[in-house]
């Protein structure tokens, strides 16, 4: 029988609130688009130390339970963990300041420059990046139901009725959830 002694246990670190504040934002900064849990991770449980695989995951489970992004709300529970209420305002500001700001900044360029042609530009390609992006992940996401024929026109007619019928997205939810709910309701096996 192996009992481990207080000696041998890894002493806590308390973190000052400015060494908070500055591993939040690199954080908050190098992690902008993604992968933010991942590199919260590395700083907390490899880096740094300050928590434990388990505890990470413990934070990690109730800040998903939590309304917001799981990012900012564990956060909010290792700032409060380590630094009480004051950690979790300057981790939380830490985390998103830097997305914040760059987010802030594109938006006053664009409110003082929205006669520029170049504008308009940028402003095109970004929504066709983010179009593709989003249609990348849809097919890549749903790639067993673009061989099913059902799948194949409930995606179709929702494709027609958001971009040809220019319907509302309440709209089309609601004349299709009803479809969709029918034709993949549960048969009786025979």
């Amino acid at each position: 029988m192996n009992i481990t002694s207080q000696d041998d246990l890894p002493s806590k670190i308390t973190p000052s609130l400015f060494d908070l504040f500055v591993q939040f934002l690199i954080i908050g900064a190098i992690s902008f688009g993604g992968g933010i849990i991942a590199y919260e991770r590395i700083l907390l449980v490899e880096r740094r130390k300050w928590l434990t695989p388990d505890e990470f995951m413990a934070y990690l489970a109730i800040g998903q339970t939590m309304p917001g992004l799981n990012s900012v709300n564990l956060a909010v529970l290792v700032g409060d963990h380590l630094r009480g209420v004051a950690g979790a305002i300057i981790t939380t500001l830490g985390l998103i300041l830097p997305g914040s700001l760059f987010v802030l900044g594109i938006g006053l360029l664009y409110a003082n420059n929205t006669d520029h042609p170049l504008a308009n530009l940028i402003l095109a390609g970004i929504a066709a990046a983010a179009t593709g992006l989003l249609g990348a992940i849809t097919y890549r996401i749903g790639e067993a139901q673009w061989h099913q024929i059902k799948s194949l026109l409930l995606i179709i007619a929702t494709f027609l009725l958001m971009s040809i019928a220019k319907l509302s997205l309440l709209l089309v939810l609601l004349i299709m959830a009803p479809v969709a709910l029918y034709l993949y309701r549960p048969r009786k096996s025979k």
